[in-house]
């Protein structure tokens, strides 16, 4: 199999495991992990708008009970409460 090959069929991969966590958020922390974990085996980046819905530290799924959002100097702060660190993304 071709490399773009394995790098799309990662991408399907990762949006299907972000799909599942809709209806059972229970193991929500599980496919984040397997998640990212797929995509840093082939090389494949998680698309934009699922990097912001997971912690990068702890990789636990965000859901309104484990996070902060605050804006801070056109910056937009995501703070993890259960390993206590943040992220900041630029606001556009």
């Amino acid at each position: 199999m071709k490399k773009e090959n394995k790098k799309q069929v990662a991408l399907e991969k990762i949006k299907e495991l972000f799909s599942k966590i809709k209806t059972n958020p229970e193991k929500a922390n599980l496919y984040v992990d397997k998640a990212r974990k797929i995509g840093m085996k082939v090389n494949q980046p998680i698309p934009k708008d699922l990097k912001r819905k997971f912690c990068k530290n702890c990789n636990s799924y965000f859901q309104k009970e484990n996070y902060r959002v605050r804006t801070r100097n056109k910056m937009v702060v995501y703070y993890c409460l259960k390993c206590k660190k943040y992220m900041k993304f630029v606001m556009r």
